[in-house]
């Protein structure tokens, strides 16, 4: 017979997991969302590819989370990449390393893993309760619930684990409501902030109406001393892709304090200044600018759009000068793109708010987990592998305070 009933708030990966691991140990474990089914963010990501985690060094791995690295250490090594592949594994989900470094399940989606993931929780008797929406406690200290039908209830349990997730992509049930709930409780919330997200540029109309949709490949982005290889993607309002969101946090944070931000494009990073200075200094005559830049510098109709827009007026004609704006372009970022439309969140329950085994200090009994704490990586395998190891430290802590209680 199960000694405890555990709630847990939110069904993404941070909640499952702990659920599993609760319910492994012979809990009673409800899992309570405002979703008529779980995980419905985890099913997106892996749409293209579901990236679990990344096979790198494990210190290089740690430095990827920042100034939140102290914190979420000790989670993560104790659930490391290879435990989180080990897992897949045992799904019956087997990952490789891709050519990057990072780790897939051999299928490439997240909907067969999924599916077998609830059937293992199903075999372990953790229950749904879906379509409820969390909205606080009551004067007694009990969970309150609002059903999709509008009906009020309270659930009484012996612990609770938040893991309701972040403020991105809210459709899909992460909108970031419960940081009113947890403030109004004294618990010090970090702003939520988009995070692995675009930024907007004021692009002429000739870029908006010609280009939006359009990548650019093959790039190198700098900004603040750092220097990312990748692409991006042009859209009406600005910039996104891969690149820019590796560089989205210092980004972000030099617009919120200063209004802008300059990034650097190198549009030819396989090619010395002083090569493309050579290719550009003969151009035939009556060819087009636009055309000696696709033929000498090999540069795409997007890519010479965007040094027209760098350049704020007509390109030089000058070699030297052409090639350095090739290796530099600067393009100036004016804001943020809307949360709703970011890849994950930035902020959360502030790291002093919550005790080893991620137990709330002032909410003795309550838990946290995943993208609601306050942390941010870069996309690549770090984000879920922090949700699952959260998830799986708050499991353990929720475990020794139920024994020590």
């Amino acid at each position: 017979m199960s000694s405890h009933h555990i709630a847990i708030i939110g069904a993404g990966p941070s909640g499952l997991i702990a659920a599993e691991r609760l319910a492994v140990a012979g809990h009673a474990v409800t899992i309570y969302d405002r979703m008529p089914s779980p995980a419905r963010k985890f099913l997106l990501a892996g749409r293209g590819g579901l990236n679990l985690t990344h096979s790198e060094p494990l210190d290089c791995f740690l430095a990827r989370y920042r100034d939140a690295r102290t914190w979420l250490e000790p989670a993560i090594r104790a659930f490391p990449p290879q435990s989180l592949r080990d897992w897949a594994d045992a799904l019956g989900q087997d990952t490789f390393v891709g050519s990057s470094g990072r780790v897939f399940p051999r299928a490439m989606k997240a909907s067969p893993l999924l599916r077998a993931w609830l059937r293992r929780l199903d075999g372990l008797g953790v229950a749904f309760a879906r379509g409820q929406r969390w909205t606080g406690w009551s004067e007694a200290g009990v969970l309150t619930f609002r059903s999709r039908d509008g009906v009020d209830f309270e659930a009484k349990h012996d612990a609770t684990l938040l893991a309701l997730g972040g403020a991105s992509w809210p459709r899909l049930g992460s909108d970031g409501a419960w940081a009113t709930l947890l403030a109004a409780r004294g618990i010090a919330i970090a702003p939520l902030r988009p995070s692995n997200g675009g930024f907007t540029v004021d692009w002429s109309q000739t870029m908006r109406e010609r280009f939006a949709g359009v990548p650019l490949k093959r790039i190198v982005l700098s900004f603040g001393g750092q220097s990312v290889p990748g692409e991006a993607m042009i859209d009406a309002a600005g910039l996104e892709g891969g690149a820019v969101y590796a560089l989205s946090a210092p980004i972000r944070e030099t617009i919120l304090r200063e209004g802008r931000a300059v990034i650097t494009v190198d549009l030819r990073p396989d090619h010395e200044a002083a090569l493309l200075v050579q290719r550009l200094a003969h151009r035939r005559k009556g060819v087009t600018l636009s055309n000696h830049l696709r033929k000498a510098a090999g540069l795409a109709p997007s890519a010479i759009a965007l040094l027209r827009e760098a350049a704020k007026g007509p390109l030089p004609q000058d070699a030297e000068r052409l090639a350095a704006l090739i290796k530099a372009a600067p393009l100036v970022l004016t804001g943020l793109r809307p949360i709703e439309r970011a890849i994950s969140t930035a902020g959360g329950v502030a790291a002093a708010e919550v005790e080893e085994g991620f137990m709330l200090k002032r909410l003795p009994g309550t838990f946290v987990a995943g993208e609601m704490l306050d942390w941010e990586a870069p996309t690549g395998g770090y984000l879920l592998q922090a949700c699952f190891a959260t998830g799986v430290a708050a499991a353990a802590g929720i475990q020794a305070w139920l024994a020590e209680s």
